[in-house]
């Protein structure tokens, strides 16, 4: 058994797993997390995208124990004070969901895109890098709708506090 310890969500964790348990199952299993799906265990379909000291990572793709000492942000900690963060926001506004599944891994993939790109998404880029997210129920065209929205809600936040 590894002892694993994270700050998840800005709260210091600490947990006991065998060494090859994979991020996603400790986020889920120990922490009770489980807004990060497990989909496929192969990083094809982007379900279980969390953001790994600020960048978004297939937690599937990473063991645990190698996670160990970095911050992570789960679905769960965007949200702030019962306020929807403004993906998650335009997710709901856009109808950028169906059944929810795929939801979790492209919000944080579209958050970790907008900040990244600073402000600079057009359509083309946002479908280019939702590749490595998969939506069964193929609602790809709110998604996409729902992440250049966010964008512009971000950028104009961005340019308003400055």
């Amino acid at each position: 058994m590894a002892k694993v310890t994270l700050t998840v969500n800005g709260r210091t964790v600490s947990g006991e797993c065998e060494d090859r348990t994979l991020l996603v199952h400790f986020i889920r299993e120990k922490l009770g997390l489980t807004g990060t799906h497990v989909g496929c265990d192969t990083t094809q379909c982007g379900a279980c995208v969390v953001h790994m000291d600020g960048k978004s990572i297939k937690s599937c793709s990473i063991l645990a124990v190698q996670a160990s000492g970095s911050s992570i942000t789960t679905i769960e900690g965007l949200s702030s004070g019962g306020e929807l963060h403004p993906v998650q926001a335009a997710f709901k506004e856009h109808h950028g969901l169906q059944c929810g599944f795929c939801t979790p891994g492209m919000v944080m993939t579209a958050l970790d895109m907008i900040c990244r790109h600073n402000g600079a998404l057009d359509e083309a880029t946002v479908r280019h890098e939702l590749e490595g997210n998969i939506c069964r129920c193929t609602g790809y065209h709110n998604i996409v709708k729902a992440v250049l929205s966010a964008n512009e809600a971000m950028t104009a936040g961005r340019q308003a506090a400055e």
